[in-house]
Formats: C-alpha cells, structure tokens, sequence
C-alpha cells in the first residue's frame, strides 16, 4: 500500500481525499432542505477558494461563481476535487480547475459529462483561462446556458 502512495503526486492525494470528504458530506446532506444544501454547498466553494494559494486562482474561482450564479441561479453551489464547482440534480455539471491545484500553467473551466453540450460529433469540454476578460465571459456565458439546457 505504501507503495501505491508513490505513484500519485501529493495534489492528486489531496484532490482524493477530498472527493472522499464531499461524498460524505453529500450523503449528510441529502435529508436537508435545499436552502440547506445550497448554504452548504456555498459554504465548501468558498471554503475552498480562501484555501487558494494564488491570488490569480482566487479572483478567477470568484469571478466564475459570480457568473454562474448570475447565468445559471439554479445550479448549486458546491467543490469537486477540492476544486469550486457548480451542480445539478446532486452532479457536477461545471467546476474550475485552479493552475495552482496541480501547478500548471493555466486554470480550467469545464463541463462534465450531464452538460448538454453536444454539437455533432466533437464538442469542446474545457477552457484553458487566464483571466475573466469580457470575451471570455460573453462564450462561458454561451456554454453555461448551452450546457444547463
């Protein structure tokens, strides 16, 4: 077992255990009203953006809540990984990546699997993002909308 510990770096031991801690904290929640999920939820996401080591990061993650809260007020609020993420129907639907998570050159924002994304045959999932420009919310404003459905 020691030996497995080596084949994961500390950010993806970190990003583990915290889906682990999430998925407890999902099976507490689920007998709470939904104001209590989305306070909760609310709670983690800034939770975990005050946790941010970059600066960059942490104006990114709050810039992107505050978008989708404006563009999408039924997701709820909540992390994925440790990361800030946003759901629906108890799944994530979109999350930030921060660059400092996994020391990387850019962060992410992207879409998991229930976005309702789908355009022919290839579709983009992510976005490599370095600042929230007003270009850059105007196509995650798009994608948002696109993907919720």
């Amino acid at each position: 077992m020691a030996e497995d510990t080596k084949n994961f770096t500390a950010e993806e031991r970190e990003a583990m255990q915290a889906a682990a801690k999430e998925a407890k904290a999902k099976r507490s929640r689920a007998r709470k009203s939904p104001e209590e999920q989305r306070a909760a939820g609310e709670a983690d996401l800034r939770e975990a953006v005050d946790k941010l080591s970059d600066e960059n990061d942490k104006k990114l993650a709050l810039a992107l809540h505050d978008l989708v809260s404006e563009v999408a007020p039924d997701l709820v609020p909540r992390t994925y990984y440790g990361m800030p993420a946003w759901g629906k129907d108890g799944k994530v639907l979109c999350f930030f990546q921060p660059a400092s998570k996994f020391k990387v050159r850019y962060g992410t924002f992207g879409f998991e699997p229930i976005a309702n994304l789908d355009d022919g045959t290839m579709w983009p999932t992510a976005y490599a993002l370095l600042e929230l420009t007003a270009a850059n919310r105007k196509t995650l404003t798009e994608r948002i909308r696109l993907a919720v459905g």
